[in-house]
């Protein structure tokens, strides 16, 4: 029997518990009503009810958005569909079904109890799968095993048809498949622009028969992890230059489709001088070969410069890692930070004028900022391996995905960091508008880590919109799918695509 969701108000704890559900705690939400929904056919009925009276209407799942998209002054309604949690193999369509309100570590710790597999779904556990597929979805595996959304099977989404009626569709990867585009579109075209995801299906594209445990890849047999750090103490511009440069190198010699080292994944994280390190940690699947390994990439990053400190290495089952990786890069205070975050995917390592920037922003005496960085995270291997078109997700020839970012604690300092990182993000980028416009350099930026910045013309210049540095040639074939399945721009936000004819 079907029964209509209810409506919680601002007088319930349940409401604060979805409103307050957010990672990034700048922005804050006020909704007349949130609704918990368990099913397809609730989201059905609580669309047409809010559709119908002209609410403005959301989606949430894990709450990990960067930006208010979700907690905006503007919606009326929030749709939390986290008690949509079940995984389970579905016979009939030959897939791992996994409903979009599991977070990332429920989706993960199924598929390896069940049957050993893995989706290379990212990094933090607690992040809800309902956004983040719909994103392209890459995590600590992408280098050999590609992104989430190169396994997916198929969709089913909520969409309101240009009446206001909501229906549920399913969409696969299938040629023949009338719904295939709308497939297409959720595998890296972002989420809240087409519909209410509710469940995926993940199949391997080289998967054959119908065992669940030969549908996805094989769990790996052990995961090692290796912090290690430079002292600022240690490190003069001179020797800075010099680990950006090695880093660089490093990461370009190593980003192919099949190159040896696609098993190793790090993130080097170059704090402000003033917190005293900069920081590299990382992780490798290569089993008895991964000390040998850790030992060649630290040393290719040093060399030239002084040797890491206080290297911690660790070996782990993939599960235990997942379910609690690197405990002290997620940590957050209670209560969560407020943040920024800016994104981009490099081609090439940073020229000499950008690291000269970099070294002024994190060293200069004129802002005291303890949570501004620096980072970049390995990128390529299987990840390049897809054609750009293939899915919606075009950023295929990357080596790493480097963000500017900075975190605050008191409302008083908002202003402050905003600066820093903003300024920080449009020098870098300085000869291209203040943009990663996709080309040479740069392959864009990730829909998954977004910034309105980038549709601001006071902050990005470059004359280049906002959806190219996103989706690049893909844009356009989205904004048909949009016309078809979202003609009344139900689903929006600030980086929302725009439908096209």
């Amino acid at each position: 029997m079907h029964v209509d969701p209810p409506k919680i108000g601002p007088d319930d704890p349940r409401y604060r518990a979805v409103v307050d559900k957010r990672f990034n705690k700048r922005f804050v939400a006020r909704p007349d009503y949130v609704q918990l929904v368990a099913s397809a056919d609730q989201v059905e009925s609580a669309l047409g009810e809010a559709v119908s009276a002209g609410h403005r209407v959301v989606v949430t799942s894990g709450g990990h958005c960067l930006e208010g998209f979700v907690a905006d002054p503007d919606v009326r309604v929030i749709l939390d569909i986290s008690p949509m949690k079940r995984v389970y193999f579905d016979a009939e369509r030959g897939a791992v079904a996994i409903e979009a309100g599991a977070t990332v570590g429920e989706a993960l710790r199924a598929l390896s109890e069940r049957w050993g597999t893995v989706v290379p779904l990212g990094e933090y556990p607690g992040v809800g799968i309902g956004g983040h597929v719909a994103g392209g979805a890459f995590g600590f595996l992408c280098r050999q095993l590609g992104l989430a959304a190169d396994h997916l099977y198929a969709v089913e989404v909520v969409t309101v048809d240009g009446s206001g009626r909501p229906s549920t569709v399913v969409a696969t990867c299938q040629p023949s498949d009338a719904n295939r585009e709308l497939w297409w579109a959720h595998t890296g075209g972002g989420g809240g622009n087409f519909g209410v995801v509710t469940r995926y299906w993940f199949r391997s594209p080289d998967a054959s028969g119908s065992e669940p445990s030969r549908l996805l890849p094989r769990t790996p047999e052990s995961v090692t992890t290796f912090t290690a750090e430079w002292s600022w103490v240690n490190l003069d511009e001179r020797s800075f230059h010099r680990l950006l440069a090695n880093h660089g190198r490093w990461s370009a010699l190593n980003s192919g489709a099949d190159s040896a080292n696609a098993s190793l994944w790090s993130l080097l994280v170059l704090h402000r001088k003033q917190l005293g390190k900069i920081i590299i940690r990382g992780l490798t699947t290569a089993g008895a070969a991964a000390e040998r390994q850790i030992d060649g990439y630290l040393a290719s990053l040093s060399d030239g410069i002084a040797a890491t400190q206080e290297r911690e290495t660790g070996t782990m089952s993939w599960l235990d890692f997942a379910l609690n990786p690197f405990p002290d890069l997620f940590g957050a205070p209670p209560g969560g930070v407020s943040s920024k975050v800016k994104d981009a995917l490099l081609k090439q390592r940073l020229t000499v004028r950008q690291v000269a920037v970099a070294y002024d922003y994190l060293t200069r005496a004129d802002h005291d900022l303890m949570g501004g960085m620096l980072g970049f995270a390995t990128y390529g291997g299987r990840v390049n391996a897809v054609a750009p078109a293939a899915t919606a997700s075009p950023g295929r020839s990357a080596i790493f995905d480097m963000a500017c970012s900075t975190g605050w604690l008191d409302a008083r300092e908002e202003a402050r960091n905003l600066s820093w990182v903003r300024d920080f993000y449009r020098d870098l980028f300085a000869e291209t508008g203040g943009a990663p416009v996709p080309g040479e350099a740069y392959d864009g930026a990730l829909i998954n880590h977004p910034d309105v910045d980038l549709a601001d013309p006071g902050w990005n210049t470059s004359g280049v919109p906002w959806h190219t540095i996103y989706y690049q040639a893909n844009y356009p074939r989205l904004q048909r799918v949009k016309a078809r399945w979202d003609p009344r721009d139900v689903f929006r936000h600030g980086l929302s695509v725009q439908a096209g004819s």
